[in-house]
């Protein structure tokens, strides 16, 4: 019996390292395409769209004055639990890499094409369009950190906690579909912050949480034994970066 392909389809960064290692452990990926990463005058022009020049100076303060600092501070604390769950952040090995513009570009569309997967994992990358998501006949699968459809969009677990819905922090493997986390709902488990955990190591929880479970997601996606679960009761809401005004005003619940 041949090997299955497994292609992740993703942006640039730690979590997507820390993916590739574990599917390849218990798999073998085959392929990993990865995006070029959207310049920061493209992100910065579409949120001033999205959410006005006020909500987006606020998120730039935040990330300056708080995520920054604490991101340097976390760094034991970042070591300590990819240790507990071994987590391998190692580059991702060359020859394994096709390297495109865009998920969406012609050039992704054909290399998907070319490898015809059996499984796509998704990891950061932009929203997929859904000429990529017809392209081949496979599942694609999503890590989401957050609790969807509650906490769609970016920072689900500090959300939640920052709303006082610890029975909501957590995350989400999820097919992909053409909104923004709103495809259905594979498995779903909580994390469990400590008072060393911060905005920064609560993405590392949630990797950690996840990766047992889309590892149980792509085997079943192979065997053929993939279910939908249902949505937990709630309004779905789509969330975005915390203004500095918001992380101050939260502070006592999420930190």
């Amino acid at each position: 019996m041949s090997s299955p392909r497994i292609v992740i389809l993703a942006g640039p960064g730690p979590s997507t390292d820390i993916l590739f290692h574990a599917l390849d452990r218990a798999f073998g990926v085959h392929s990993i395409i990865v995006e070029e990463p959207v310049s920061q005058q493209q992100l910065l022009k579409r949120r001033v769209e999205k959410l006005g020049w006020a909500t987006v100076a606020g998120q730039i303060m935040f990330k300056l004055l708080v995520a920054k600092p604490l991101e340097a501070a976390s760094q034991a604390r970042q070591q300590a639990i990819r240790a507990a769950h071994g987590l391998v952040a190692d580059p991702l090995p060359e020859s394994h890499l096709t390297r495109v513009a865009s998920v969406n570009s012609p050039e992704c569309i054909a290399e998907l094409q070319r490898m015809q997967p059996d499984v796509v994992v998704v990891n950061g990358t932009r929203i997929i369009a859904k000429k990529v998501l017809q392209a081949v006949s496979c599942p694609f699968l999503n890590t989401h950190a957050g609790i969807t459809p509650l906490y769609r969009g970016v920072h689900g677990g500090y959300w939640a906690l920052a709303n006082n819905d610890e029975a909501h922090c957590g995350v989400s493997i999820h097919l992909v579909d053409a909104g923004i986390d709103t495809g259905g709902i594979v498995h779903q488990a909580l994390i469990y912050p400590t008072k060393e955990d911060n905005f920064t190591t609560y993405p590392l929880l949630q990797l950690a949480a996840g990766l047992p479970l889309l590892i149980q997601a792509v085997r079943e996606a192979l065997d053929g034994t993939l279910q939908l679960q249902p949505a937990p009761v709630g309004t779905s809401r789509l969330w975005s970066h915390p203004t500095l005004a918001e992380y101050l005003r939260n502070r006592h619940r999420a930190r």
